[in-house]
């Protein structure tokens, strides 16, 4: 214990040695007489130190952890952003599609297709829980068969199904649907009912998909931000080494050392997660309000609906950027705390 004590006080005087020092060089290097005209009276008092923070905050490595920062909180945004836009386009086609119908009449050998049409739509009509059946004319029908086989489709020579598309009231329930399948099962054997329930599931399954690709991003950011600033932590306590062990060997707590710390990884946490999440903000708010610039906009807006995120997808992007700083700041304190333990 004397031995440990008396290296810490030798430790300790090293460097009260080495501060003093430049102060000393200074107040003589006052004292000499300059070429000047001497002034009478007391002589003005020197500042033995200068008060400035333990971590500067104007450095090459706080402005590439900000960079970094940003870059991570940008593209946790746009992850955020993408799950929020694919979750309310599910949302709407599921409406869609529980609202929703398809009931589809084969052509056969002898079979009058426009009268098994018309029997059907009547079939759907008087079935509890049915609003309304539109059988698709033949020009609907070859609209939606264009983007596979082209314009100027002749339906007649192909045996093309014919379809009815079936919209359910708000009083629909579990049983409309087998009693229709029955009913057209009896009437109209060459007609099929669709009741979408394969597309749903395969949406939920998508949905679900996208969901969990998200969190897997936004692990993989919070990672990589925890290891960035985990090294840049490590490299200013390094760099303010000799302040951080003249202020832990002459009593300051070590609550003192890391608040210095903290409060500057917190503004370049906070500096780096609003550039990022503004990023992300204004990316999807000028793609959603901005007129389509492309030739394959409306295409794309045909296949998956409108790219658009609401106020809890805008909510997600801010929310994210206020953890990152959060992160950012618990990290570097973790990180501080440990390292000054290493300091004997």
């Amino acid at each position: 214990m004397t031995e440990h004590r008396t290296s810490a006080s030798g430790r300790l005087a090293a460097m009260a040695g080495r501060l003093r020092a430049p102060a000393a060089a200074s107040a003589e290097q006052a004292a000499k007489p300059g070429p000047g005209p001497s002034r009478s009276g007391p002589t003005p008092p020197i500042r033995s130190a200068v008060q400035r923070p333990i971590v500067p905050g104007a450095t090459v490595t706080a402005r590439a952890l900000i960079a970094v920062i940003a870059i991570m909180t940008f593209l946790a945004g746009i992850t955020i952003g993408a799950v929020s836009a694919v979750s309310n386009v599910a949302a709407e086609w599921s409406a869609d599609i529980a609202r929703e119908a398809t009931i589809e009449i084969k052509p056969g050998d002898g079979l009058d297709i426009e009268a098994a049409l018309a029997r059907a739509v009547e079939l759907a009509k008087a079935t509890p829980g049915v609003a309304d059946a539109q059988a698709l004319d033949p020009a609907a029908t070859s609209k939606l068969l264009e983007p596979w086989l082209g314009t100027g489709l002749d339906l007649a020579n192909l045996p093309v199904p014919r379809l009815i598309t079936v919209t359910l009231a708000g009083t629909a329930d579990a049983q409309t649907m087998p009693a229709l399948r029955a009913e057209l099962a009896r009437q109209v054997p060459s007609a099929t009912l669709d009741d979408h329930r394969v597309w749903a599931e395969r949406l939920a399954t998508t949905t679900r998909t996208a969901m969990a690709i998200g969190l897997a991003v936004l692990a993989l950011v919070a990672a990589a931000t925890v290891l960035c600033v985990t090294v840049a932590t490590r490299a200013a306590v390094d760099a303010a080494r000799f302040v951080v062990e003249v202020l832990h060997f002459v009593g300051a707590r070590d609550v003192f050392i890391v608040s210095e710390f903290q409060r500057h990884f917190l503004t370049v946490g906070l500096k780096g997660a609003a550039i990022g999440g503004g990023a992300a903000i204004a990316l999807f708010f000028l793609g959603s309000t901005l007129p389509s610039w492309l030739s394959f906009d409306q295409q794309i807006d045909t296949l998956v609906g409108a790219i658009t995120i609401d106020a809890r997808g805008y909510g997600g992007i801010v929310g994210v950027a206020v953890l990152v700083a959060l992160v950012t700041t618990l990290t570097s304190r973790l990180t501080v705390y440990r390292t000054l333990r290493g300091i004997s």
